[in-house]
């Protein structure tokens, strides 16, 4: 049984799959049931069409394949519907990729709102150091034009 925020990413995945099970008018069918267990397995989610031939709905439809095939119903809107059953085989194949794509991420023990208020402040601190040496640079050339000019007038 899924929950509700499960049924609902599902829901969002099967926004951008295909329809891949057209049921006709023979309804439900063996062969039908074969080729839904066969696609559950390669993809977990399946998502289908019922034809107007079929004289069925597409929730009576989702129903019938569900009980048969061990599938959850995810969502059932006008003719079409999906369907999801977790399947080992592809959870497998999804530790390997996995395994071997995945690296060792460096954890990183600093809060990443105290990370950038810290470099908040390197880069206050910096502009007021900037800002400090430049108003002391002006005050020593003052100081020193200053001079300048009392030398002149002593001089004259």
């Amino acid at each position: 049984m899924l929950t509700s925020k499960e049924r609902a990413e599902l829901r969002a995945k099967a926004n951008m799959i295909d329809t891949t099970l057209i049921v006709g008018k023979g309804g439900v069918s063996q062969t039908l049931i074969a080729d839904v267990e066969n696609q559950l397995d390669a993809r977990e989610l399946v998502k289908g069409k019922v034809l107007e031939a079929a004289m069925m709905t597409a929730r009576e439809v989702s129903d019938e394949i569900c009980a048969a095939t061990g599938a959850d119903g995810v969502s059932c809107v006008g003719n079409k519907f999906v369907i999801y059953r977790f399947s080992e085989k592809l959870q497998a194949e999804r530790n390997q990729v996995g395994r071997a794509k995945r690296k060792a991420t460096p954890v990183s023990k600093l809060n990443p709102v105290r990370k950038g208020a810290k470099a908040r402040r390197l880069v206050a601190k910096a502009e007021r150091e900037r800002r400090n040496e430049y108003f002391r640079q002006q005050a020593i050339d003052q100081a020193i034009e200053r001079n300048r000019e009392k030398q002149l007038r002593g001089e004259e």
